[in-house]
C-alpha cells in the first residue's frame, strides 16, 4: 500500500521543527505553532473539529486550538510526527493514506514556501498522478466559489473544470502545484494563468478559494 500520507507527515514535523514555534506560514493569521495545533486537533479532538464548519461550535474549537497551541513546542511536534492514537480513524493506513495526503502536503508547503529561502521540491511521477487524482475528485467543490470559470490543466494537457463559467481562466502547471492553488495559495503556487486579464486579476486576489 503506498505511503505517501506517512512520508508527508514526517515531513511537516521536520519542517516544523526546524522552523522553530513562531515562524510564518501561508495559512493566514497562523504561525507554525498554531498550523501544529490544527493538525493535532484535527486527528485527536473530534469533538472539536466541527467548529470549522459549524458557528455554534467555533468558540469550543477555539478554546481546543489554545490548549494545543499552549503545549511545549517540542511535544506538539512529536504529536504531529506520532500521529493519532489508535482508537482514532486517522490510525487506519486507508483512511490515513485518503484524508491527510493532500492535508499534509499543502501544510509542508504552508511551513516551507512562507520561509524566505524556500526551495521547490522535485516531486516523482507516482505522487504526482496521485495528487491529480485527488485534484480531479476535489475540484468542483474547492472551486466552487471561484469568481471566474476555472480550468485546471497539467502540462500533458489533461484537463478538469473546477468552476463553470465565463469568462474562463485556465491554470496550468504540475497537479502539486494546482492543489496549492485551489487550496488559496494562489501566490505561492508556481502556476501559469491563461485568459482575461481582469478575470485572471480577480482570481489571484479571491480568498474564497479552498475549502
Amino acid at each position: 500500500m503506498s505511503t505517501h500520507a506517512k512520508r508527508e507527515r514526517l515531513l511537516l514535523a521536520d519542517l516544523l521543527e526546524a522552523a522553530g514555534p513562531d515562524a510564518p506560514t501561508l495559512c493566514e493569521g497562523w504561525r507554525t505553532r498554531d498550523l501544529a495545533a490544527h493538525v493535532v486537533v484535527r486527528e485527536r479532538r473530534p469533538d472539536a473539529v466541527g467548529g470549522a464548519f459549524v458557528k455554534q461550535l467555533a468558540s469550543r474549537l477555539e478554546k481546543v486550538m489554545a490548549e494545543f497551541a499552549a503545549k511545549p513546542y517540542e511535544e506538539l511536534v512529536q504529536l504531529v510526527r506520532t500521529g493519532p492514537p489508535r482508537f482514532s480513524p486517522f490510525a487506519l493506513k486507508q483512511i490515513d493514506e485518503a484524508a491527510n495526503t493532500v492535508e499534509f502536503y499543502v501544510h509542508a508547503e504552508d511551513v516551507r514556501r512562507a520561509q524566505p529561502d524556500w526551495t521547490r521540491r522535485e516531486l516523482d511521477q507516482v505522487f504526482q498522478d496521485t495528487l491529480w487524482s485527488r485534484l480531479e475528485r476535489m475540484a468542483r467543490l474547492m472551486g466552487r466559489k471561484a469568481p471566474t470559470g476555472l480550468v485546471l490543466r497539467r502540462p500533458d494537457g489533461q484537463t478538469v473544470v473546477a468552476h463553470k463559467g465565463t469568462p474562463v481562466v485556465t491554470v496550468t502547471g504540475e497537479p502539486a502545484e494546482l492543489l496549492l492553488f485551489l487550496y488559496g495559495r494562489q501566490q505561492a503556487a508556481d502556476v501559469e494563468l491563461d485568459g482575461d486579464k481582469d478575470a485572471i486579476a480577480q482570481l489571484h486576489e479571491t480568498k474564497q478559494l479552498g475549502i
